[in-house]
């Protein structure tokens, strides 16, 4: 016997909030997340913008000495870990620990601690590089460090899939506790990507906006004026764990996951399929797992990155997924607010769809202003609907042709 998994907990660390409240309050009234970087001098890039995560202090979650050893993207993932533990209600201490794990996504890991270092030794030689310098840097401390924190001796990974990286870590987690392995786990994703040479780097491919006198209007999806995405940061936790689990410590039941979609395009290292066959297969494979028609999905959180091409591929997924019921289907990008959080964009995306189920509000794709015929779905556009949703899937495409689809369905005992 399977077991059945639900959510009961979310936290975020956002350009739009550090709490699940503002998130979600800033998400649903169509506030852009997106400014100037402030992080670094961006004159002389092309793009000098980006979705920062604004007045994060680690101090009000990790002592300062702890912190100091850690990344950025180690703070956020710590910060949304204690946010997401408070509100699923957790008493650590009636856990068995054991059976309590850790997955988590990350696509870069700790790139500005591989930045600042590597100036360290140029400017004051090898002997001055931190001797945290490995443990700061590696991509699975975020999860270590979570169970190092609240002493969760469960399985514990981290993916690296690039911008597929925490639905893949969310899916993982969804499946030890089906098959009966864990009874509770924390998963999600953690990236502070917004640094000199991470944004140089995406700035060489072309891939990001340069609407730079305009920020918050730079991140259109679907849009015919779009010209790429924009760069965030931040973390998204949510705790799952088997149903009886949850009813046994009377916690509140926010969703249930039900399906769990993974596929590769096996076509280019940045480039997706232009038909869309690879994404199609992985809301194919997550409708399959849940045993859920086309008709039952009412909302879809796209990918989204407002890229001329991945915007389309993904439209055209829809259509052959769903076929005549794409055109019924309510689907929008956060991306649009919150920009594009890389290998923690899934997870943010993730909070979103439980949130739609939960109150009944599908967030809209902002700066959706000049309709595109190729991208010609019901995008939300700009303002927030009242919507009542019973299933919600979550895309996640990322470089190298990773697909992952995730079905979200309201509880019902």
């Amino acid at each position: 016997m399977q077991n059945r998994v639900v959510i009961t907990g979310l936290g975020v660390i956002s350009p739009l909030g550090s709490d699940l409240d503002t998130f979600w309050s800033n998400l649903t009234a169509g506030i852009s997340g997106v400014d100037r970087i402030t992080h670094f001098d961006p004159d002389g890039y092309t793009t000098r913008i980006a979705a920062e995560v604004k007045d994060f202090n680690p101090a009000d979650y990790i002592e300062k000495k702890e912190a100091r050893r850690m990344d950025r993207f180690t703070h956020f993932a710590l910060a949304a870990a204690s946010r997401v533990i408070e509100d699923a209600g957790l008493k650590l201490e009636d856990l068995d620990k054991d059976r309590v794990g850790v997955i988590l996504g990350s696509g870069i890991g700790g790139i500005g601690t591989m930045e600042e270092q590597h100036k360290m030794l140029i400017s004051r030689g090898p002997e001055r590089v931190s001797p945290f310098f490995i443990p700061m840097l590696i991509a699975n401390m975020g999860a270590g460090q979570i169970a190092i924190t609240y002493g969760l001796r469960g399985h514990n990974a981290t993916v690296v899939n690039a911008c597929a990286s925490s639905n893949n870590a969310i899916g993982d987690a969804f499946r030890l506790l089906k098959q009966g392995y864990a009874d509770l786990m924390i998963t999600g994703g953690a990236e502070a990507p917004i640094t000199p040479l991470a944004v140089a780097g995406f700035c060489s491919m072309r891939a990001m906006s340069t609407c730079n006198d305009e920020p918050e209007k730079a991140s259109r999806p679907f849009d015919a004026h779009r010209d790429g995405f924009v760069i965030g940061e931040g973390a998204a936790m949510l705790v799952l764990e088997t149903l009886d689990h949850a009813l046994a410590r009377g916690a509140r039941i926010y969703a249930e996951i039900v399906g769990y979609g993974c596929t590769c395009d096996a076509y280019h290292i940045s480039a997706p399929e232009p038909g869309g066959k690879g994404a199609a297969g992985a809301m194919r494979l997550a409708l399959q797992e849940a045993g859920v028609l086309c008709e039952e999905v009412d909302y879809i959180n796209t990918h989204g990155t407002a890229t001329p091409l991945g915007d389309k591929a993904e439209t055209l997924a829809i259509k052959h997924v769903f076929g005549d019921a794409a055109r019924r289907l309510v689907v929008s990008s956060t991306k649009s607010m919150t920009g594009h959080l890389l290998g923690a964009a899934g997870g943010l995306e993730a909070v979103a769809c439980v949130m739609v189920i939960h109150d009944g509000i599908v967030p809209p794709t902002i700066n959706y202003e000049y309709p595109d015929p190729d991208c010609d779905l019901d995008y939300v556009p700009n303002q927030a609907r009242r919507l009542p949703v019973k299933m919600a899937l979550n895309n996640s495409l990322g470089f190298g042709g990773h697909n992952v689809s995730l079905l979200f369905k309201k509880y019902q005992r």
